[in-house]
């Protein structure tokens, strides 16, 4: 069992430790671990000294749970069987394994919320120009404005040998989810007796590399509109935001469509800790897709790698079958639908600048190794009090070779609501990846006419 977080440079083979310079690209003699020791993003190859967790193989095979034209996946380890069942009672027992956040909700909810485990599967896959880019990245990519930003970037994981916590994060805000997304899903605002609103939307994400007109100097991440469907009262509410890929040189733009006023505004505040579109402040704007955006107002760093219990190979909240009722129950997801396996991630605590503004004053991601997205994060209100655990829900989407989540959560332990985001049940049409566009698309004239 990994009892502590280990060094840096016993896991990262050697590399050297987080200095105060901000490093980026590695030699070519580091880089040759990719493929090798390292998986071709960056993870580590070999199976864990207790052999809990498995070698990396490959991941799962693209006729493995194959999502189809109704929006199905058939759950590929149906046979599986738990291996253990973590609850307040024997949660000492494994605090080691185990975050402060889940820690504290098993304590907060001692007799409703459990962690079921079952055996590692290390599914992560993606194709093969993920692999090659990202090796191609690692001796090319440079962090740029103190860090806040990317130079020579185009897709794939910018630093799969990482030296610093920014580092870090940027693989997780550019993590692969193919060229574009679209897809239909519920937002869930539950109270604390379990009356929940949903909010459903549809939602648009297209990479710089899925972009018809896209060219280097653009300075785009992505481009991103979310449309709400229900409540009527709502319908035809239009986010629409232009990432940028260094957000000191040009900050995020945003603008809303409000059907009412049947007017397009510059929405400038939809970043860091402003609430959370219809979220009814049970999370920030950062607080999306477990962070995104800018990095300046937290100090960074790289605390190391260990083992815990995240969720993965989420395809019972992901089943087509269960309605929003049957998960969202009160005080957290319903615990008979979440997996829970034993997986490295990475380290992360950001901590809230001298003289910057955020109601988080300290947040502890942990990332996992094989797909650089954020799992879970611990985050802490202004006293230093632990007040929110966050969690997102791993899927392997097939054929695609898309790692990515059946959704996320983020549980207020102080006033026992909770968002659940990104759950596609209510809907039977499937994800759509590698999708295409054009910037004419996603400009606010065009969300006007989308909202009507």
């Amino acid at each position: 069992m990994i009892k502590e977080i280990r060094n840096i440079k016993a896991v990262a083979l050697g590399l050297l430790m987080v200095s105060p310079v901000l490093l980026a690209k590695v030699d070519l003699q580091t880089a040759a671990q990719l493929g090798k020791s390292l998986t071709p993003i960056g993870a580590e190859k070999n199976a864990s000294s207790n052999g809990l967790i498995p070698e990396w193989t490959g991941g799962l095979p693209v006729d493995q749970g194959v999502m189809n034209k109704k929006g199905e996946i058939e759950d590929p380890f149906t046979t599986d069987k738990p291996v253990l069942t973590i609850t307040h009672q024997n949660a000492e027992q494994y605090k080691d394994r185990l975050s402060k956040g889940q820690l504290a909700t098993l304590k907060r909810y001692p007799d409703t919320y459990k962690m079921v485990i079952y055996p590692t599967r290390r599914t992560a896959a993606y194709p093969q120009d993920v692999y090659r880019e990202t090796i191609a990245n690692a001796t090319q990519v440079e962090s740029a404005s103190g860090g806040n930003g990317l130079s020579h970037y185009r897709f794939g994981v910018p630093f799969p040998i990482p030296h610093n916590g920014k580092e870090v994060i940027w693989n997780h805000i550019t993590r692969y989810r193919s060229s574009g997304v679209a897809i239909k899903s519920s937002q869930v605002m539950v109270r604390p007796g379990g009356q929940f609103m949903e909010v459903t939307n549809d939602t648009e994400l297209v990479y710089a590399q899925g972009i018809k007109e896209f060219h280097a100097e653009d300075n785009i991440l992505y481009l991103y509109k979310s449309k709400v469907m229900s409540p009527s009262r709502q319908a035809g509410e239009v986010l629409l935001v232009h990432e940028s890929l260094d957000q000191v040189a040009e900050p995020r733009k945003a603008w809303k469509y409000l059907p009412g006023q049947r007017r397009v505004r510059r929405a400038p505040i939809v970043a860091y800790d402003n609430p959370g579109r219809n979220s009814d402040n049970g999370r920030t704007a950062d607080d999306l897709d477990m962070f995104n955006g800018a990095m300046d107002r937290y100090e960074w760093k790289l605390i190391g790698k260990k083992a815990i219990y995240i969720p993965y190979n989420s395809y019972r909240l992901y089943d087509k079958s269960a309605s929003i009722k049957d998960i969202a129950t009160p005080g957290h997801l319903n615990p008979d639908r979440i997996r829970y396996e034993l997986h490295r991630v990475w380290v992360v605590e950001a901590t809230l600048k001298e003289g910057q503004r955020h109601v988080y004053a300290k947040r502890t991601f942990y990332i996992d190794e094989d797909t650089w997205q954020i799992s879970v994060a611990d985050l802490y209100d202004n006293r230093g009090e632990f007040w929110r655990l966050s969690q997102s829900y791993h899927l392997q989407y097939n054929p695609d070779s898309v790692p990515w989540v059946a959704g996320d959560s983020i549980y207020d332990l102080i006033s026992g609501r909770y968002v659940a985001s990104g759950l596609t049940n209510s809907f039977s049409e499937p994800v759509r990846f590698n999708l295409a566009s054009s910037k004419a698309d996603f400009t606010p004239p065009a969300i006007r006419r989308w909202g009507r």
